[in-house]
Protein backbone atom coordinates (compact mmCIF):
# COMPACT_ATOMS: atom_id res chain seq x y z
CA UNK A 1 0.00 0.00 0.00
CA UNK A 2 2.84 2.31 0.81
CA UNK A 3 4.37 1.72 -2.56
CA UNK A 4 1.28 2.06 -4.47
CA UNK A 5 0.48 5.50 -2.80
CA UNK A 6 4.06 6.64 -4.02
CA UNK A 7 3.89 5.22 -7.21
CA UNK A 8 0.30 6.96 -7.76
CA UNK A 9 1.74 10.38 -6.67
CA UNK A 10 4.55 10.58 -8.48
CA UNK A 11 1.86 10.58 -11.37
CA UNK A 12 1.32 6.98 -12.38
CA UNK A 13 -1.14 4.44 -13.42
CA UNK A 14 -1.06 2.21 -10.89
CA UNK A 15 -2.72 -1.05 -10.23
CA UNK A 16 -2.73 -3.30 -6.59
CA UNK A 17 -3.13 -6.70 -6.87
CA UNK A 18 -4.30 -8.43 -3.77
CA UNK A 19 -4.98 -12.31 -3.59
CA UNK A 20 -6.42 -11.90 -0.52
CA UNK A 21 -10.26 -10.72 -0.05
CA UNK A 22 -8.90 -7.51 1.37
CA UNK A 23 -5.99 -5.45 2.32
CA UNK A 24 -3.79 -5.38 4.97
CA UNK A 25 -4.29 -9.00 6.86
CA UNK A 26 -0.83 -9.86 7.57
CA UNK A 27 -0.48 -5.69 8.54
CA UNK A 28 -4.02 -6.72 10.93
CA UNK A 29 -2.22 -8.80 13.23
CA UNK A 30 1.06 -6.74 14.05
CA UNK A 31 1.55 -6.18 17.61
CA UNK A 32 -0.72 -8.02 19.26
CA UNK A 33 -3.15 -6.34 16.89
CA UNK A 34 -2.26 -3.11 17.64
CA UNK A 35 0.09 -2.51 15.25
CA UNK A 36 3.53 -1.15 16.25
CA UNK A 37 4.32 1.31 13.65
CA UNK A 38 7.56 2.34 13.59
CA UNK A 39 10.46 3.52 16.82
CA UNK A 40 10.86 6.79 17.48
CA UNK A 41 14.24 6.80 18.32
CA UNK A 42 17.37 8.89 16.30
CA UNK A 43 17.00 7.73 12.94
CA UNK A 44 20.98 7.24 13.21
CA UNK A 45 19.99 4.11 15.73
CA UNK A 46 17.54 2.32 13.77
CA UNK A 47 20.74 0.53 11.51
CA UNK A 48 21.97 -0.61 14.94
CA UNK A 49 18.25 -2.63 15.56
CA UNK A 50 18.47 -4.03 11.95
CA UNK A 51 20.41 -7.65 12.22
CA UNK A 52 20.88 -8.29 8.43
CA UNK A 53 22.36 -6.34 6.03
CA UNK A 54 21.92 -3.19 7.89
CA UNK A 55 24.01 -0.63 5.56
CA UNK A 56 22.14 -1.71 2.34
CA UNK A 57 18.95 0.27 4.07
CA UNK A 58 21.33 3.65 4.45
CA UNK A 59 19.55 5.29 1.37
CA UNK A 60 16.04 3.87 2.40
CA UNK A 61 16.31 4.45 6.05
CA UNK A 62 16.98 8.38 5.48
CA UNK A 63 15.05 8.39 2.56
CA UNK A 64 12.20 7.91 4.43
CA UNK A 65 12.69 8.03 8.08
CA UNK A 66 10.48 6.75 11.01
CA UNK A 67 9.98 10.68 11.57
CA UNK A 68 9.02 10.64 8.04
CA UNK A 69 6.85 8.05 8.93
CA UNK A 70 4.94 9.63 12.05
CA UNK A 71 4.42 12.60 10.17
CA UNK A 72 2.95 10.35 7.24
CA UNK A 73 0.46 8.40 9.24
CA UNK A 74 -0.59 11.77 10.94
CA UNK A 75 -0.97 13.95 7.82
CA UNK A 76 -3.58 10.70 7.07
CA UNK A 77 -5.65 11.82 10.50
CA UNK A 78 -3.86 8.69 12.09
CA UNK A 79 -3.20 9.85 16.00
CA UNK A 80 -0.64 7.84 17.30
CA UNK A 81 0.99 7.60 20.87
CA UNK A 82 5.11 6.65 21.96
CA UNK A 83 5.12 3.68 24.43
CA UNK A 84 8.09 2.30 26.21
CA UNK A 85 11.06 1.77 24.35
CA UNK A 86 9.90 4.79 22.04
CA UNK A 87 7.47 2.19 20.11
CA UNK A 88 4.78 4.14 18.41
CA UNK A 89 1.35 3.20 18.17
CA UNK A 90 -1.92 4.26 17.14
CA UNK A 91 -3.67 5.96 19.72
CA UNK A 92 -6.85 3.74 19.12
CA UNK A 93 -4.68 0.57 20.11
CA UNK A 94 -6.33 -0.64 16.25
CA UNK A 95 -4.35 -1.82 13.78
CA UNK A 96 -7.53 -1.58 11.94
CA UNK A 97 -7.22 1.96 11.56
CA UNK A 98 -3.72 2.36 10.34
CA UNK A 99 -4.97 0.04 7.45
CA UNK A 100 -7.88 1.89 6.70
CA UNK A 101 -5.93 5.41 6.20
CA UNK A 102 -3.75 3.73 4.07
CA UNK A 103 -7.30 2.23 2.22
CA UNK A 104 -8.39 5.54 2.16
CA UNK A 105 -5.03 7.29 0.72
CA UNK A 106 -4.93 4.76 -2.31
CA UNK A 107 -8.58 5.70 -2.86
CA UNK A 108 -7.23 9.38 -2.59
CA UNK A 109 -4.57 8.59 -5.26
CA UNK A 110 -6.57 6.69 -7.53
CA UNK A 111 -5.32 3.68 -7.01
CA UNK A 112 -7.16 0.59 -8.45
CA UNK A 113 -6.81 -2.00 -6.38
CA UNK A 114 -8.16 -5.71 -7.13
CA UNK A 115 -8.89 -7.60 -4.74
CA UNK A 116 -8.94 -12.00 -4.97
CA UNK A 117 -6.55 -11.74 -7.96
CA UNK A 118 -3.83 -13.95 -7.66
CA UNK A 119 -0.86 -13.00 -9.79
CA UNK A 120 1.48 -16.17 -10.31
CA UNK A 121 4.02 -14.88 -12.44
CA UNK A 122 5.99 -12.05 -13.38
CA UNK A 123 6.54 -11.64 -17.05
CA UNK A 124 9.76 -10.50 -18.58
CA UNK A 125 11.25 -10.12 -21.98
CA UNK A 126 15.13 -9.67 -22.88
CA UNK A 127 15.34 -8.46 -19.17
CA UNK A 128 12.85 -5.97 -19.11
CA UNK A 129 9.60 -6.53 -16.88
CA UNK A 130 6.16 -6.57 -19.70
CA UNK A 131 3.47 -7.62 -16.62
CA UNK A 132 1.96 -9.84 -14.46
CA UNK A 133 0.11 -13.13 -14.87
CA UNK A 134 -2.97 -13.69 -13.45
CA UNK A 135 -4.67 -16.51 -12.11
CA UNK A 136 -7.59 -17.77 -14.75
CA UNK A 137 -5.64 -16.84 -17.40
CA UNK A 138 -5.33 -13.48 -17.64
CA UNK A 139 -2.59 -10.85 -18.27
CA UNK A 140 -2.18 -7.27 -16.95
CA UNK A 141 0.44 -5.07 -18.99
CA UNK A 142 2.76 -3.52 -16.81
CA UNK A 143 6.33 -1.63 -17.73
CA UNK A 144 6.99 -1.33 -14.00
CA UNK A 145 6.41 -4.19 -11.23
CA UNK A 146 6.97 -3.82 -6.98
CA UNK A 147 6.78 -6.93 -5.73
CA UNK A 148 5.98 -7.20 -2.02
CA UNK A 149 4.22 -10.01 -0.69
CA UNK A 150 6.39 -10.34 2.34
CA UNK A 151 7.76 -13.46 3.81
CA UNK A 152 6.67 -16.75 4.98
CA UNK A 153 5.86 -16.61 8.63
CA UNK A 154 1.93 -16.33 9.09
CA UNK A 155 0.94 -18.23 5.92
CA UNK A 156 -2.64 -17.91 6.94
CA UNK A 157 -2.31 -13.99 6.05
CA UNK A 158 -0.84 -14.71 2.67
CA UNK A 159 2.81 -14.34 3.24
CA UNK A 160 3.45 -18.30 1.32
CA UNK A 161 6.73 -17.96 -0.61
CA UNK A 162 4.83 -17.25 -4.05
CA UNK A 163 6.72 -14.20 -4.41
CA UNK A 164 10.26 -15.53 -3.69
CA UNK A 165 9.43 -18.28 -6.36
CA UNK A 166 8.71 -15.67 -8.79
CA UNK A 167 11.68 -13.68 -7.76
CA UNK A 168 13.63 -16.68 -8.18
CA UNK A 169 12.40 -17.46 -12.08
CA UNK A 170 13.62 -14.25 -13.16
CA UNK A 171 17.03 -15.02 -11.94
CA UNK A 172 17.53 -13.97 -8.67
CA UNK A 173 19.23 -15.85 -5.63
CA UNK A 174 16.68 -16.23 -2.37
CA UNK A 175 18.32 -16.19 0.87
CA UNK A 176 17.32 -19.22 3.01
CA UNK A 177 14.15 -18.37 4.40
CA UNK A 178 13.81 -19.20 8.31
CA UNK A 179 12.00 -18.00 11.50
CA UNK A 180 12.94 -14.85 13.01
CA UNK A 181 11.33 -12.92 16.41
CA UNK A 182 10.34 -16.89 17.68
CA UNK A 183 10.07 -18.31 20.45
CA UNK A 184 12.88 -20.76 21.77
CA UNK A 185 12.62 -24.37 23.42
CA UNK A 186 14.05 -25.44 26.18
CA UNK A 187 15.70 -28.89 27.52
CA UNK A 188 14.38 -28.73 30.92
CA UNK A 189 10.47 -28.61 32.50
CA UNK A 190 11.22 -26.00 34.61
CA UNK A 191 9.44 -23.63 31.71
CA UNK A 192 6.39 -25.67 31.60
CA UNK A 193 5.45 -25.65 35.49
CA UNK A 194 6.36 -21.94 34.70
CA UNK A 195 3.47 -21.61 32.13
CA UNK A 196 2.14 -17.95 31.27
CA UNK A 197 4.55 -16.50 34.13
CA UNK A 198 6.16 -12.97 32.75
CA UNK A 199 9.32 -11.64 34.18
CA UNK A 200 9.82 -8.19 33.99
CA UNK A 201 13.75 -6.05 34.32
CA UNK A 202 15.58 -9.43 33.96
CA UNK A 203 18.81 -9.94 32.89
CA UNK A 204 19.32 -12.54 30.69
CA UNK A 205 23.00 -13.93 28.81
CA UNK A 206 23.40 -16.44 26.46
CA UNK A 207 26.80 -18.34 26.23
CA UNK A 208 27.69 -21.76 25.25
CA UNK A 209 26.32 -24.59 27.02
CA UNK A 210 29.16 -25.90 29.23
CA UNK A 211 31.75 -22.57 28.91
CA UNK A 212 34.99 -23.12 31.27
CA UNK A 213 34.08 -21.19 34.01
CA UNK A 214 38.07 -21.06 34.98
CA UNK A 215 38.88 -18.89 31.61
CA UNK A 216 35.66 -16.44 32.15
CA UNK A 217 37.97 -13.83 33.46
CA UNK A 218 40.45 -13.47 30.84
CA UNK A 219 37.77 -14.02 28.38
CA UNK A 220 35.99 -10.86 29.86
CA UNK A 221 39.37 -8.72 29.39
CA UNK A 222 39.65 -9.85 25.86
CA UNK A 223 35.66 -9.58 25.28
CA UNK A 224 34.78 -5.94 23.82
CA UNK A 225 31.85 -5.76 27.04
CA UNK A 226 33.63 -5.25 30.05
CA UNK A 227 32.69 -6.33 33.38
CA UNK A 228 31.76 -2.58 34.09
CA UNK A 229 30.16 -2.09 31.05
CA UNK A 230 27.91 -4.96 31.43
CA UNK A 231 26.95 -3.72 34.91
CA UNK A 232 25.98 -0.68 33.33
CA UNK A 233 23.68 -2.27 30.90
CA UNK A 234 21.82 -4.36 33.74
CA UNK A 235 23.55 -7.91 32.89
CA UNK A 236 24.92 -10.51 35.16
CA UNK A 237 28.82 -10.29 35.29
CA UNK A 238 29.32 -13.45 35.75
CA UNK A 239 28.62 -13.80 31.94
CA UNK A 240 30.60 -10.83 30.97
CA UNK A 241 32.59 -11.17 28.19
CA UNK A 242 31.56 -14.88 27.20
CA UNK A 243 27.69 -14.15 26.16
CA UNK A 244 26.46 -14.08 23.03
CA UNK A 245 23.36 -11.94 23.93
CA UNK A 246 22.92 -10.37 26.71
CA UNK A 247 20.18 -8.01 27.72
CA UNK A 248 17.89 -6.31 30.33
CA UNK A 249 14.15 -6.73 29.57
CA UNK A 250 11.20 -8.55 29.39
CA UNK A 251 11.16 -12.49 29.33
CA UNK A 252 8.24 -15.02 29.08
CA UNK A 253 8.19 -18.97 30.23
CA UNK A 254 5.75 -21.08 27.80
CA UNK A 255 4.83 -25.04 27.63
CA UNK A 256 7.85 -25.58 25.35
CA UNK A 257 10.56 -22.99 26.93
CA UNK A 258 10.96 -18.98 26.51
CA UNK A 259 9.91 -16.08 24.53
CA UNK A 260 9.28 -12.46 25.46
CA UNK A 261 10.65 -9.85 24.04
CA UNK A 262 14.26 -10.69 24.80
CA UNK A 263 14.17 -14.19 23.85
CA UNK A 264 12.71 -12.77 20.43
CA UNK A 265 15.52 -10.44 19.99
CA UNK A 266 17.92 -13.57 20.91
CA UNK A 267 16.51 -15.99 18.55
CA UNK A 268 17.24 -13.74 15.38
CA UNK A 269 20.55 -12.36 16.34
CA UNK A 270 21.47 -15.89 17.08
CA UNK A 271 19.15 -17.81 14.99
CA UNK A 272 21.97 -19.59 12.83
CA UNK A 273 23.49 -20.71 15.98
CA UNK A 274 20.93 -22.60 17.95
CA UNK A 275 20.06 -25.97 17.08
CA UNK A 276 24.29 -26.68 16.08
CA UNK A 277 24.86 -26.89 19.47
CA UNK A 278 22.91 -26.59 22.96
CA UNK A 279 23.31 -23.20 24.87
CA UNK A 280 22.85 -22.03 28.09
CA UNK A 281 20.29 -19.58 28.74
CA UNK A 282 21.48 -17.50 32.18
CA UNK A 283 18.51 -15.33 33.95
CA UNK A 284 19.49 -13.35 36.82
CA UNK A 285 16.22 -12.27 38.35
CA UNK A 286 17.50 -9.46 40.47
CA UNK A 287 20.11 -7.48 38.36
CA UNK A 288 19.79 -4.47 39.94
CA UNK A 289 21.36 -5.95 43.32
CA UNK A 290 24.84 -7.70 43.28
CA UNK A 291 24.84 -11.30 45.01
CA UNK A 292 26.08 -9.96 48.26
CA UNK A 293 23.21 -7.17 48.26
CA UNK A 294 20.60 -9.76 47.60
CA UNK A 295 21.85 -12.25 50.16
CA UNK A 296 21.50 -8.92 52.86
CA UNK A 297 17.87 -8.62 51.62
CA UNK A 298 17.39 -12.44 52.04
CA UNK A 299 18.60 -12.67 55.52
CA UNK A 300 16.46 -10.18 56.52
CA UNK A 301 13.27 -11.62 55.33
CA UNK A 302 14.17 -14.66 56.80
CA UNK A 303 14.79 -12.98 60.05
CA UNK A 304 11.09 -11.57 59.92
CA UNK A 305 9.98 -15.35 59.11
CA UNK A 306 12.62 -17.43 60.51
CA UNK A 307 9.31 -19.74 61.98
CA UNK A 308 8.07 -20.28 58.52
CA UNK A 309 7.99 -22.83 55.95
CA UNK A 310 10.81 -21.37 53.24
CA UNK A 311 7.88 -21.67 50.59
CA UNK A 312 5.89 -18.97 52.61
CA UNK A 313 9.12 -16.47 52.67
CA UNK A 314 9.97 -16.13 49.42
CA UNK A 315 6.82 -14.30 48.50
CA UNK A 316 8.25 -10.49 48.83
CA UNK A 317 11.38 -11.98 46.20
CA UNK A 318 9.56 -14.04 43.59
CA UNK A 319 6.44 -14.75 41.99
CA UNK A 320 4.03 -17.01 43.26
CA UNK A 321 4.49 -19.66 40.80
CA UNK A 322 7.91 -19.31 40.86
CA UNK A 323 8.69 -20.31 44.40
CA UNK A 324 8.09 -24.30 43.90
CA UNK A 325 10.38 -24.16 40.88
CA UNK A 326 13.54 -22.43 43.08
CA UNK A 327 13.26 -24.19 45.53
CA UNK A 328 13.42 -27.42 43.58
CA UNK A 329 15.95 -26.06 41.77
CA UNK A 330 18.25 -25.44 44.33
CA UNK A 331 17.70 -28.07 45.92
CA UNK A 332 15.31 -27.22 49.32
CA UNK A 333 12.26 -28.85 50.57
CA UNK A 334 9.70 -26.34 50.58
CA UNK A 335 8.48 -27.25 54.19
CA UNK A 336 11.64 -26.98 55.51
CA UNK A 337 11.68 -24.19 58.06
CA UNK A 338 13.58 -20.83 57.26
CA UNK A 339 15.49 -21.38 60.70
CA UNK A 340 16.81 -25.12 59.60
CA UNK A 341 18.23 -23.42 56.25
CA UNK A 342 21.75 -24.00 55.69
CA UNK A 343 24.06 -21.87 54.39
CA UNK A 344 24.95 -24.41 51.62
CA UNK A 345 21.16 -23.75 50.82
CA UNK A 346 20.88 -20.20 51.24
CA UNK A 347 23.97 -19.95 49.24
CA UNK A 348 21.96 -22.31 46.41
CA UNK A 349 19.12 -20.39 46.29
CA UNK A 350 20.87 -17.30 46.05
CA UNK A 351 22.24 -18.51 43.18
CA UNK A 352 19.43 -19.26 41.31
CA UNK A 353 18.21 -15.71 42.10
CA UNK A 354 21.39 -14.64 40.46
CA UNK A 355 21.58 -17.40 38.08
CA UNK A 356 18.65 -19.40 36.78
CA UNK A 357 20.11 -21.85 34.18
CA UNK A 358 17.97 -23.27 31.30
CA UNK A 359 19.47 -25.19 28.20
CA UNK A 360 17.97 -23.64 24.89
CA UNK A 361 17.56 -26.85 22.56
CA UNK A 362 16.20 -24.91 19.23
CA UNK A 363 14.13 -22.36 17.63
CA UNK A 364 9.90 -22.67 17.57
CA UNK A 365 8.91 -23.24 13.76
CA UNK A 366 8.05 -20.76 10.88
CA UNK A 367 4.07 -20.79 11.86
CA UNK A 368 4.82 -19.36 14.70
CA UNK A 369 7.39 -16.67 13.78
CA UNK A 370 6.83 -12.85 13.93
CA UNK A 371 8.77 -11.95 10.61
CA UNK A 372 10.67 -14.22 8.16
CA UNK A 373 14.71 -14.29 8.18
CA UNK A 374 16.41 -14.49 4.06
CA UNK A 375 14.87 -13.24 1.44
CA UNK A 376 16.13 -12.20 -2.27
CA UNK A 377 19.49 -11.19 -2.15
CA UNK A 378 20.13 -7.68 -1.57
CA UNK A 379 23.33 -7.52 -3.30
CA UNK A 380 21.04 -8.09 -6.78
CA UNK A 381 19.33 -5.07 -5.55
CA UNK A 382 19.90 -1.39 -6.13
CA UNK A 383 19.96 0.26 -2.61
CA UNK A 384 18.43 3.38 -3.29
CA UNK A 385 16.25 2.25 -5.48
CA UNK A 386 15.09 -1.23 -4.91
CA UNK A 387 14.97 -1.95 -8.14
CA UNK A 388 16.29 -5.42 -10.15
CA UNK A 389 19.90 -4.97 -10.96
CA UNK A 390 18.90 -8.68 -13.07
CA UNK A 391 15.82 -7.42 -14.77
CA UNK A 392 14.53 -3.55 -15.13
CA UNK A 393 11.40 -2.57 -14.35
CA UNK A 394 11.08 -4.86 -11.53
CA UNK A 395 11.30 -3.62 -7.86
CA UNK A 396 11.11 -5.28 -4.12
CA UNK A 397 9.77 -3.85 -1.10
CA UNK A 398 9.28 -4.71 2.51
CA UNK A 399 10.14 -8.58 4.04
CA UNK A 400 10.53 -10.07 0.52
CA UNK A 401 13.78 -8.83 1.08
CA UNK A 402 16.79 -10.29 3.17
CA UNK A 403 16.04 -8.11 5.59
CA UNK A 404 15.17 -8.01 8.61
CA UNK A 405 15.15 -6.21 12.32
CA UNK A 406 14.52 -6.57 16.31
CA UNK A 407 11.00 -5.77 17.77
CA UNK A 408 9.99 -2.64 18.92
CA UNK A 409 8.54 -1.34 14.78
CA UNK A 410 11.74 -1.74 13.06
CA UNK A 411 10.58 -4.42 10.78
CA UNK A 412 7.57 -2.31 9.82
CA UNK A 413 10.00 0.95 9.60
CA UNK A 414 11.86 -1.68 7.02
CA UNK A 415 8.32 -2.25 5.28
CA UNK A 416 7.78 1.57 5.25
CA UNK A 417 11.36 3.17 4.17
CA UNK A 418 11.77 0.25 1.18
CA UNK A 419 8.02 1.00 -0.07
CA UNK A 420 8.45 4.82 -0.23
CA UNK A 421 11.74 3.77 -1.95
CA UNK A 422 10.30 1.98 -4.47
CA UNK A 423 7.15 3.72 -5.16
CA UNK A 424 9.28 6.77 -5.51
CA UNK A 425 12.18 5.65 -8.01
CA UNK A 426 11.71 7.71 -11.67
Amino acid sequence: MMAAIQCAKSGYEVTLFEKNEKLGKKLFITGKGRCNITNACDVSDLFSQVVSNAKFLYSAFYGFTNEDTISFFENLGLRVKVERGMRVFPQSDKSSDVIRVLQKECQNQKVVVQLNTRVTEIVAEEGKVRGVALAGGRFAEADRVILATGGVSYPSTGSTGEGHAMAEKLGHSVQALRPGLVGMTVKEDYPERLQGLTLKNVSVAITDKGVDEKNSAKKAQKESLSRAEASRAGVSQSHAGKAKFQELGELLFTHYGVSGPLILSASSLLGDRIGERELALHIDLKPALSREQLEKRVLRDFEERKNADIHNALGALLPKSMIPVMLAYAGIFPERKVHEVTREERGRLLDGMKDFTLTLTGLRGMDEAIITRGGVSVKEVDPATMESKLVKGLYFAGEILDLDALTGGFNLQIAWSTGYAAGRAE
